[in-house]
């Protein structure tokens, strides 16, 4: 290996870590401050006709979720990022919305296999059916099998996939625009105001998405959809096409603000990672 091919893959190593930190930091931040409107948006989702929710316990399964959200964050961003990077590569300029798009998806698949388990845990104790995280494990597991950590893993991948590509490309396409017209790089409260568009946009577009993965996922051994076209035609048979948008307010509201801090909190964090650099520190000594 070559002393440039060797500083390109030391650059691209530090490129993943940096992702992984940054990644794992954003979606923290993001869980911990917004957790009460996801929990309200899933009640609302779970909600079977016009059922009344409960407005207690706003915070159950927390601690548990951070413990998930902490490495699938990290595996989503670490995988995103190199992706991006030798696919805008390989690709024509013009095509760097094909760069943004695949490597979204790419970082959804990786963080697919932690999320899910995560997701499954969240959504149940947010709808009160365990008291804790390791209760919740243990009973899924006993009641449903280890497959039952991954109930609705279709319905995930349906929703997630194409928000993950869409979110990011947008926000990326916009930034690359903003920078052109602008002149100069971005600043922490621009990428924000980028990022709660991008979010709330692509949380809006994919609800009904999110309403077939919450049902899925909550059901339990009672089985009550048999697959996620039986799901749908249920939904609406039963409590109508408006239905699929439950939960619509409160997503875009919790996505909107989750994403102005996600990538807020990303970009900043990506940045003072890169600033403090080995390379860098021993450049600025010299």
């Amino acid at each position: 290996m070559g002393p440039f091919a060797l500083a390109l893959d030391t650059k691209n190593s530090f490129a993943a870590s940096e992702g992984v930190i940054a990644g794992g930091t954003a979606g923290v931040v993001v869980e911990t401050t917004l957790y009460p409107i996801d929990t309200i948006k899933t009640r609302l989702q779970a909600a079977r006709g016009g059922g009344q929710i409960a407005l207690k316990g706003l915070y159950s399964g927390l601690a548990g979720n951070l413990a998930g959200v902490l490495p699938a964050s990290a595996i989503f961003v670490g995988v995103y990022e190199p992706a991006k990077q030798k696919l805008l590569k390989m690709l024509p300029e013009n095509l760097s919305a094909v760069a943004h798009l695949t490597a979204g998806a790419l970082g959804g698949i990786a963080a697919s296999f932690v999320r899910v388990p995560t997701e499954v845990i969240k959504q149940r104790m947010q709808t009160r059916q365990f008291a804790s995280a390791p209760d919740a494990v243990r009973l899924i597991v006993s009641k449903e099998g280890f497959k039952g950590l991954y109930a609705g893993y279709g319905s995930f991948l349906l929703r997630d996939l194409p928000f993950d590509a869409i979110q990011f490309c947008i926000y990326e396409q916009l930034r690359i625009g903003y920078k052109l017209a602008a002149k100069r790089d971005l600043n922490d409260p621009e990428n924000a105001v980028i990022g709660a568009f991008a979010g709330a946009l692509t949380g809006a577009i994919t609800t009904p998405l999110d309403v077939i993965k919450t049902r899925l996922m909550v059901q339990g051994s009672a089985n009550q959809y048999k697959g996620i076209v039986d799901c749908v035609r249920t939904i609406v048979a039963e409590e109508g096409a408006p239905a699929l948008l439950k939960g619509i307010g409160p997503r875009v509201l919790w996505i909107g603000i989750g994403g102005s801090i996600f990538f807020g909190v990303l970009e900043r964090t990506k940045r003072y990672l890169a600033q403090n650099r080995p390379d860098n520190a021993a450049s600025k000594q010299d």
